[in-house]
């Protein structure tokens, strides 16, 4: 198999939307242990229900440390194909490739610097060169940014939009002195976009810095979800407020307003530990599905319906969230898409 070539971007290329069709999906099997609280094998059970929800509608790829490959399969099972690599952490949005395609269906995997969300955890060079590793798995030619992004801090409409945050790109800890003009213009250049739409993000949130995947998820081209908290004494009632506000003042890359539905967070008698995630838009959509976390608790069911007036004609898929939410992450957290 020969070696992809670091490469610059192609005007042809183009970031396509979650809601396209996929030809595959990574994951990385479990294997920082100090993150989960004691409850590591929990962790790695619930990401194998999930891995072989996953492959009920496309192609699953789970990325496994060598001596922890044998155990991946037998818990993920015939369906799930684990590829060996060396991986520090299992959270394969953040540190794999951001696959970008042209107008003849060609690839190119984005590596963008990996810092372990602003150098929060160590050691992380196995992660820093995943997207690069997984590129090359796949001979696909791969195009190299020194910007600090993780996966979950964008989201693309698939039509030149793309959502990010301000209060994880322009932390300290990611890009210090770059400019929002500076790091615009290099998400511009790598991923083939035309219009970036800044959210205020989330400050007080210490494991991403506010990714806009706690935050927002596109549905379709100039449509999406926005996470709300209807406590007004919640301090976050107030963070997605003024994200609602952004969002409502933007328009996209077509000169649309970008329409919005409002869905739920889940409520903090749910959390377990510090680092509990409870965010229902952390969802992932597969080939005719979205798979989203349920929390055991009767708001499961008004999201679903959410989410089923938001995809219509998929599947929704309520999956016990379990362990996975301990480590700090969602479903979308610990996936990433291979487009077609």
């Amino acid at each position: 198999m020969t070696h992809p070539t670091t490469t610059r971007p192609s005007d042809e290329l183009r970031l396509p939307a979650e809601f396209e069709r996929h030809a595959a999906t990574w994951m990385a099997w479990p294997c920082r242990e100090d993150i989960w609280c004691g409850q590591i094998d929990s962790a790695r059970a619930d990401f194998a229900r999930l891995a072989r929800t996953i492959a009920r509608f496309e192609p699953m790829r789970m990325v496994a440390r060598p001596e922890h490959a044998v155990d991946a399969r037998r818990a993920c099972g015939e369906g799930v194909d684990v590829v060996e690599l060396p991986i520090d952490d299992s959270w394969t949005r953040d540190s794999g490739p951001v696959f970008l395609s042209d107008g003849a269906g060609r690839r190119s995997a984005a590596a963008f610097r990996f810092t372990a969300w602003g150098h929060k955890y160590h050691p992380y060079a196995d992660d820093a060169a995943l997207a690069t590793r997984i590129a090359r798995q796949l001979a696909v030619p791969v195009i190299e940014s020194l910007l600090a992004l993780e996966g979950g801090a964008i989201a693309s409409d698939g039509e030149g939009t793309l959502i990010t945050t301000e209060s994880c790109l322009m932390n300290a800890n990611r890009n210090p002195g770059m400019s929002r003009k500076e790091i615009d213009a290099e998400l511009r250049r790598v991923l083939g976009i035309e219009k970036v739409i800044w959210l205020p993000g989330d400050p007080t949130e210490v494991e991403t810095n506010g990714h806009v995947d706690g935050l927002f998820a596109f549905c379709a081209p100039g449509r999406g979800l926005l996470e709300r908290v209807d406590d007004s004494a919640d301090p976050r009632h107030e963070i997605l407020a003024e994200n609602r506000r952004a969002l409502e003042l933007a328009t996209d890359a077509r000169g649309r307003r970008v329409e919005f539905a409002m869905i739920g967070e889940a409520p903090h008698s749910t959390a377990v530990g510090e680092r509990y995630c409870r965010s229902y838009v952390n969802f992932y959509i597969v080939n005719g599905a979205v798979i989203a976390p349920a929390y055991g608790i009767a708001m499961d069911g008004q999201i679903a319906t959410t989410l089923a007036q938001a995809f219509p004609g998929r599947e929704i898929v309520m999956l016990p969230i379990g362990a996975i939410a301990v480590g700090g992450g969602g479903f979308h957290c610990i996936t990433q898409q291979e487009p077609t």
